[in-house]
């Protein structure tokens, strides 16, 4: 049986730099796994490898038995994988209602002939999208529901775009979300809603989720699984008590080696 996600040996270079080095990774459905390290660990390049942004230099990755190397983002995303990105990606002048209707058109079907001569079977789909994107957008109660739905995206809090681009992702009827810092940017607050939100797309909507983070309150509070890389390698996985006190860890965040690996 094949696994659900799994890269193998991966690398990536820019120039003559190394970005990604042999990273492997293998996540289980229904698992929520923490991409953690340093600033220029290569966190990004992996997720951007993972969506079709850049092809590998070498190294295999899949996803549900698919290979995805080679394949658009597109394409990708169309087998059951969607992102957010570090920056907030919205269309700001389009309304919040909108921007989660756009993830909802990767499962469209009628093409550029239904836009412009919209047959029943065109306005029978746009009710279903417009339907299910309503329910994506309800997850997030009243932050994003009732008179929302028609404001425009730039009207939006901070948070509240985060959580947006989430509902979107959803919307494209992914499998596996990856987040890419989810709380970055909010007040302690946000960040702990931010992370009982994380914990319920698994438990309440059944995603499987990897998501970079550099809040270890987060990373503590909802991972399963904590896999931590330097330099574009992986230097420790496991619990996040085992990896918060592994020697190359902690070398890695302070600069320094440990006392007992003096």
């Amino acid at each position: 049986m094949a696994a659900f996600f799994e890269s193998k040996e991966l690398v990536k270079k820019f120039g003559g730099l190394t970005a990604v080095n042999r990273f492997d990774l293998k996540i289980e459905e229904g698992e929520i796994v923490s991409l953690i390290g340093p600033n220029g660990a290569g966190k990004t390049t992996i997720f951007n490898l993972v969506t079709g942004f850049y092809s590998p230099d070498e190294g295999a990755i899949y996803f549900r038995g698919h290979d995805l190397v080679g394949m658009s983002p597109h394409q990708i995303t169309g087998l059951g994988i969607a992102r957010t990105f570090q920056t907030v990606r919205l269309f700001l002048n389009m309304t919040v209602l909108e921007n989660v209707m756009v993830g909802q058109h990767t499962r469209g079907s009628s093409g550029v002939f239904g836009a412009i001569f919209r047959p029943p079977s065109y306005r029978a789909e746009e009710a279903r999208i417009r339907e299910r994107a309503e329910a994506q957008l309800g997850f997030f109660g009243t932050r994003l529901t009732g008179y929302r739905h028609d404001q425009p995206a730039f009207m939006l809090s901070y948070a509240n775009r985060r959580r947006l681009e989430i509902a979107r992702a959803m919307a494209t009827e992914a499998k596996l979300l990856l987040l890419d810092e989810p709380t970055a940017g909010m007040n302690p607050r946000e960040t702990q809603e931010m992370t009982e939100l994380i914990g319920r797309l698994r438990d309440e909507r059944g995603f499987t989720i990897l998501f970079i983070e550099h809040d270890m309150r987060v990373v503590k509070g909802v991972s399963d699984r904590v896999v931590v890389i330097d330099y574009g390698r992986q230097i420790a996985e496991g619990t996040y008590a085992e990896v918060s006190q592994d020697e190359h860890v902690l070398e890695a965040y302070l600069g320094r080696k440990t006392k007992d690996a003096a």
